[in-house]
This record gives structure tokens, sequence and C-alpha cells, in this order.
């Protein structure tokens, strides 16, 4: 079995981010998300993966390399455009030959992995085998219906009638059927080849469609809120690890991870938090549900429910909350009244806040 990570797009939703950089490379606890993904496919017990990229494909291979550091043989497959996710699969028909395989999105975090998954399709007999997952608000997301075999009749992208509250998760499982099935329709109205009119054939011309339901938590990392909440939830599971430097005036609490290299001096650190190596804190105040890149400085500042990347400055700002901040960013104080403030930013920039 092989697996097919999808790791194009352009991550329009967390621009200006994503303007120079691959969403798929956002950190979570100071770990790409795609990471997470190629680990949970090695856990399945499959080690050959075609990624599918796009314009950011340079800066992809370049952080996953041959993929030999998560035990897995990586191929690298071009997407000239984004055509839609049957699309990858049309162009990844060499890599994939006969085999069956589990296509995966890479912005795509699940806490539990996907062995279940991929464990429940190589004792079946079905072509496709679709994850689920239980949603408050359907209609913003594709729906399945199914029969009471668990089997799909039908899918529906954003209905305004959802006829059930089971949203699709973007990770899927095929037999080979699916390439015939991705060969044989039409582009849709935004000039995509979607993996749902795929899945729909497949139904319609009597092959065996199943469903399978996630077992623990699941995000699509395209939001900032989004991939804030899965950074406060692998927070909440790390373990305690204090490899730098910290002074007899700091004070750490709960769950902390201080990488190797770094400094934390007359500052208070409330796990879960994570500070990446080489960064120095210091007369600050860091946490809860915090991760700070390598090569940071933390200076006379306050930072809670935040990700902050490589190479960042964060000086005499007190109340950072909500935040995602690119690499290589300063953010500083400028005189005026002290208030609270909640930023995206893009790699490079430079913001002066009123703090």
């Amino acid at each position: 079995m092989k697996a097919l990570v999808l790791a194009g797009g352009r991550g329009t939703r967390l621009r200006p981010l994503t303007h120079t950089s691959a969403k798929q490379l956002v950190p979570v606890a100071n770990k790409p998300v795609l990471f997470y993904g190629l680990e949970a496919i090695r856990d399945a017990g499959i080690t050959s993966v075609g990624i599918v990229v796009g314009d950011t494909g340079p800066e992809i291979s370049a952080a996953v390399g041959d993929g030999s550091r998560f035990g897995l043989e990586v191929t690298y497959i071009p997407q000239e455009a984004p055509l839609g996710l049957a699309h990858c699969v049309l162009i990844a028909r060499e890599f994939l030959a006969d085999e069956p395989f589990v296509m995966y999105l890479g912005d795509n975090f699940l806490v539990d992995g996907i062995t279940d998954l991929v464990d429940a399709f190589r004792e079946s007999a079905h072509d496709a085998q679709i994850l689920l997952t239980k949603v408050d608000e359907p209609q913003f997301y594709g729906v399945a219906e199914l029969g009471p075999d668990g089997a799909i009749l039908r899918l529906e992208e954003k209905p305004e009638n959802p006829r059930s509250d089971l949203a699709i998760v973007g990770v899927y499982t095929f037999s080979p059927a699916i390439h015939e099935a991705v060969r044989a329709i039409t582009p849709s109205a935004r000039g995509e080849l979607e993996i749902t009119d795929a899945i729909t054939w497949l139904i319609d011309n009597g092959h065996r469609v199943h469903s399978h339901l996630v077992s623990g938590y699941w995000k699509d990392t395209g939001r900032l809120q989004d991939i804030l909440e899965c950074n406060r939830i692998v927070l909440e599971t790390i373990e305690p690890d204090i490899r730098g430097s910290v002074d007899g005036l700091s004070t750490i609490t709960g769950r902390v991870v201080i990488s190797p290299g770094a400094t934390v001096e007359n500052s208070v650190i409330h796990g879960p938090a994570v500070i990446g190596a080489h960064t120095r804190v210091s007369d600050s105040r860091v946490g809860p549900f915090t991760s700070v890149g390598k090569g940071c400085v933390l200076e006379d500042a306050g930072v809670e429910y935040a990700i902050i990347l490589d190479d960042c400055v964060i000086s005499g700002v007190s109340e950072l909350t909500h935040s995602l901040i690119g690499r290589n960013v300063e953010v500083t104080r400028t005189p005026g009244a002290p208030g609270t403030h909640q930023l995206m930013v893009g790699d490079h920039s430079k913001v002066r806040l009123r703090s």
C-alpha cells in the first residue's frame, strides 16, 4: 500500500503568512503540520509516499528531503496548478501503479493518526473508504449520507439542508478502481476535478464505498483559529523537558519544554509551552498554550495562546494573544495607551504597536 500526500494549494485563509511559506509547514508545537501526517502514515505501516507539490514545492522538499528521517521513501509529483484533488490522483498514476493507497491532505491534523482507517481498509473489500467526523455546522463541509451498514449513499458539497452531520475529513483510502473514476469525470464549475465527483462515480457504477469515523481529534488547519487550537491540543500532551538555561529569578510551571541553547532570565513560563533552541526570553511572561520557535528574542513581553515562528523579536509588548507570527518578524512597542493585540503577520515583517 502506498500514500499520496497533497501538499500543494495556496493557503489563502492563512495569508499573508502563506505568501512566503507553505501552509503545510506552519508549525504546531514547533513541528510542521505536514510532519504529523507523514508520521501517521509511517505508523500505519506505509513507507512509499508520493507528495504532490505546487508553487511551494522547493520549500516542501527542503523540509522533508528524501523522507528517510521519517522512515519513508518520498517521491515528489509536481502539479502545474491547483486543478483539484482528483487531478492529483490523475497525475500520480505512474507512482501509484496498481496498488491501493491512502490519500492524505497535508494540512489536516489528526491526533490519533490513521492506523485504524488503514487497517480497516486492508481487511475489507472496499474500493474506497472515506474518513468522516461529526460537526456542528455540516453546511460548511462536504457531507456524507450513510446507509444502515455504513456504506456511503451520497456526497454533497456544502449543502443548504444537510442530510447528516458527518463531514468529510481530508483522508481517503482507495483501490485502483479510483483511476477509472478520475478519468471518467469532467471539471466542476470552478474548473477542478473534484474527488467527491470521482467517489460519486464509484458509487453510481456499483463499487463498494464505505465510511470510517474519526476516533479522535481532527482539524483542517487552514484558518488561524484552527491552527491555534491544534497547537493547544498538542501542547497539552507534551512532557516537561528543560534542556536550556533557566536562572534563579525565573518561574517554570506546568508542561514546559525549553530546548537546548535557549535561555530564560527573570521570566515566567506558564505551561503548556515550548521554547525553541537558542531563543532568549528575558523579563517576560510566556504561556499558556504558546510555542516559540528557534532563534527568537522575547524581552519585556507577554505572550499567550500564540505561535511564534523562528527568528522573531518581541519587545515591550505586554499583551500579545491569539496570534500567529511568521518568521523574522519584529513586534515592538511605540508610545501610547496600553492594549491587547491580535496579529497574523507574514514573514520578514515589522510591526509597531501601542502597548
